[in-house]
């Protein structure tokens, strides 16, 4: 077997036990004939859309600074929440919506893609577009207009890590 295949098996079977593992902790579900019908099913999505050339090569180090960034975007999402509901009850709810547009420095497609999904999950901002390496948020509450300060509001958190992960 050449290298690539055995490196193709390995990142596939990676991704199918990462879904499968979302899957068991989402649900609780500690059936293990399930887990094998949700393997097999998380392998040929894999298999249909995961290359080595996609999914960057895992190592410890990529590992952790995932997990780090799963936890960081939660801690987001909470605080972005928590923000959203603070102006619904106001009685003078303080918005000043609108479009910026900041710079990514990530290479990587999905390492983008990721970035503008997790902008989009925190409640507030929604990635409206992107074009090379700027994306365009619509932000509920506009503080900077400015290309460089709005893209350290918005976007250096989820960068830091992304960068190490993607690329």
């Amino acid at each position: 077997m050449k290298k690539h295949t055995i490196e193709s098996w390995g990142v596939r079977v990676s991704v199918a036990a990462v879904l499968t593992l979302f899957y068991f902790f989402w649900t609780h579900n500690h059936n293990v004939s399930d887990l094998a019908v949700i393997f097999l099913l998380a392998f040929i999505v894999a298999w249909g859309f995961v290359t080595t050339q996609t999914f960057p090569r895992l190592t410890p180090k990529r590992l952790a600074y995932s997990l780090v960034y799963i936890l960081y975007l939660f801690k987001e999402i909470i605080k972005a929440n928590l923000d959203v509901a603070r102006r619904v009850i106001q009685p003078r709810i303080p918005i000043n919506p609108g479009i910026v547009e900041v710079r990514t420095r990530l290479k990587s497609p999905i390492g983008r893609m990721i970035l503008a999904n997790s902008i989009t999950l925190t409640p507030g901002t929604l990635s409206v577009d992107i074009k090379g390496d700027h994306l365009f948020i619509h932000w509920i509450d506009v503080t900077d207009i400015d290309e460089q300060k709005a893209t350290e509001k918005i976007v250096a958190g989820f960068e830091k890590y992304l960068e190490v992960i993607f690329g």
